[in-house]
């Protein structure tokens, strides 16, 4: 494998496949084939979220069939999203059962925790990510600081790499571009590290 294939991403709970953010990620990665996509709830018009194990297999089969449509497998394919979405990516990689084999997860304004309950950690998984992640997390985010999000996910025994958008909170508004553009040098990273492989 000598390159990046394509590259499907999943939005939060409250936004859909065209949130400004993840059609921003798409333009900046032309001509790279990028899917967005829909969870089930959204796709049937409910606003509330399907239970994990729902939204989890929605995102291997998302996954799958792009592969399946690009002609590759699924090792060459980065996934990723904002908040649950790329909450649900991480957890469909690290899956024991039936795990997700991709070449990278972008992960933006990861949801480590409700806001103002910093106990309740969504972390249990972690350990369990074995693919190169990009995180990208806003300062003042308030689903985790910088120093929660850097202690949580220092238990992936992958490479994570941190980007911060200062003085961004959790949707990151007005930050879509930079967030593109970080994205975009993280997969060509990843493109040249592959090809000397």
């Amino acid at each position: 494998m000598s390159a990046v294939r394509g590259v499907v991403l999943f939005p939060g709970a409250g936004s859909s496949s065209t949130h400004a953010s993840l059609m921003a990620i798409e333009e900046s990665l032309t001509p790279l084939p990028v899917l967005r996509c829909d969870f089930p709830y959204r796709l049937a018009g409910k606003s509330f979220p399907d239970k994990t194990p729902v939204l989890v297999d929605s995102v291997r089969t998302h996954v799958r069939a792009f592969a399946a449509s690009l002609g590759v497998s699924t090792s060459s394919l980065v996934i990723g999203g904002r908040s649950m979405g790329g909450r649900m990516c991480s957890m469909a990689v690290a899956d024991t059962d039936d795990p997700l084999d991709v070449v990278g997860v972008v992960l933006i304004s990861y949801p480590l925790h409700p806001p103002k309950k910093p106990e309740n950690l969504r972390v249990e998984h972690l350990p369990k990510v074995t693919t190169p992640v990009l995180c990208i997390s806003g300062t003042k985010d308030n689903f985790g600081t910088p120093e929660e999000l850097n202690d949580a996910f220092s238990v992936v025994p992958a490479h994570v790499q941190w980007a911060w958008i200062e003085n961004g909170r959790h949707e990151l508004a007005g930050k879509d571009h930079e967030v593109a553009g970080i994205v975009k040098e993280w997969v060509s990273g990843l493109t040249e590290t592959l090809a000397t492989k």
